[in-house]
């Protein structure tokens, strides 16, 4: 901000010295137009309000179209207004956006840029900073940073063919061919009461219709509960390729999840440990498994937000989290390193009554005593390198 009391000052003694009327009535004109750029641009710094339209959530390859509205809430016009509108590199190029304008009694302006999701993640959208001044040059007046909006960039997700997890689960879900559990919440016909049904298999609508006892006959299947165990430890990947193998193991994570809700339309949830790009601190998630589309939201929407991170050792985390699920449950476990102690903690899993699945992620060579130890488990292990190999999972 220029200062011009100085000036003025310098203009009242030389008026004085001189007893010039005409500098002094030149003093009390710059006088008055300093104090009045001063007093109106104070007044409408309060007055400029700033909003976002935009669709705060987005998936991987969408374009979003943000509309940024400026509008003067005050009676006193802004003579010029400059904004700023800084955006995040990975989203637009280049990564601002500026405008001048003047902007009139409540009047408004509108100005629009579009966004493309080439990378997951949680971006900031601003914040905006604006300055303002008067038509004279006098005085510039910085209004600061107005808050910024943020917009979440789900992962990118592969089509699975097949997916193939183990199940140790007696709750049901799945077709089976053998008719050793059954699901009451899937009715395939009828059939004739015979000694030994329970009344609570009778199907009252058929029975009033056809004049004698039916019961309902359920679909022979079994159940399968899977918890998604990402791990985001920076040490549990090579140190040349830790980036983008962090990367691809969140999207084997995304995938998996959701081939299981929408493709299987069976509970799965999410369990890791990583930095949270919204609060900057690091968090354990843990979504308990859920079939409900809402649920593969939210999981989209942590993997949108998790960054790699140095945490707690993979293998206890894994002991951790699975107190919380049900006998049976299914683990796929998703990391890009086997060491002695995972494959502890796995053999652990399987003996409580767990079902593991281990899905390596750009891994090193898997030594032969550790092979034979995943055979002895009878524990599947997939190996992925790139993400078209998840198209051909088998």
């Amino acid at each position: 901000m220029r200062s011009y009391l100085p000036f003025l000052l310098a203009l009242f003694v030389i008026a004085a010295i001189l007893r010039a009327d005409f500098a002094f009535v030149v003093a009390y004109v710059f006088f008055a137009v300093y104090l009045l750029s001063r007093l109106w641009l104070r007044r409408v710094a309060k007055n400029v309000r700033v909003r976002r339209r935009f669709t705060p959530r987005a998936f991987y390859g969408d374009e979003v179209k943000v509309e940024v509205q400026i509008e003067n809430a005050g009676r006193l016009p802004i003579p010029w207004l400059a904004v700023h509108e800084s955006l995040s590199v990975e989203l637009t190029a280049p990564p601002f956006r500026r405008q001048v304008f003047s902007l009139g009694s409540h009047e408004r302006r509108h100005f629009n840029y579009d966004l493309h999701c080439r990378k997951r993640g949680y971006y900031p959208l601003g914040p905006l900073t604006a300055s303002t001044g008067d038509l004279l040059g006098i005085e510039d007046r910085d209004l600061g940073q107005f808050a910024p909006d943020y917009l979440i960039v789900y992962p990118r997700t592969v089509p699975l063919e097949r997916l193939g997890l183990p199940t140790r689960s007696p709750l049901v879900a799945l077709p089976a061919r053998s008719p050793l559990f059954e699901d009451p919440a899937r009715v395939t016909g009828v059939r004739d009461y015979q000694w030994g049904d329970s009344q609570r298999r009778i199907h009252w609508t058929a029975t009033a219709s056809a004049g004698r006892l039916l019961v309902k006959q359920y679909q022979p299947s079994i159940a399968r509960e899977t918890l998604i165990c990402l791990d985001l430890n920076e040490d549990s990947y090579d140190l040349r390729h830790r980036f983008d193998a962090a990367e691809l193991a969140i999207v084997v994570a995304a995938s998996v999840a959701r081939h299981i809700v929408v493709r299987e339309r069976l509970p799965a949830g999410l369990a890791t440990e990583a930095l949270d790009a919204r609060t900057g601190a690091q968090m354990r998630f843990f979504l308990p498994p859920r079939r409900e589309r809402a649920q593969l939201m939210d999981v989209l929407e942590v993997l949108a937000r998790a960054q790699m991170a140095p945490a707690t050792p993979f293998p206890e985390t894994l002991r951790r989290e699975s107190v919380r699920l049900t006998w049976g449950a299914t683990l796929a476990v998703v990391t890009g390193r086997v060491s002695e102690d995972l494959f502890d903690s796995l053999a652990y899993l399987r003996r409580t009554g767990f079902a593991v699945a281990l899905i390596l992620v750009q891994p090193g060579q898997l030594s032969a005593e550790l092979q034979k130890r995943a055979g002895l488990l009878d524990m599947p292990i997939h190996r992925l390198w790139r993400e078209r190999d998840l198209e051909q999972w088998q």
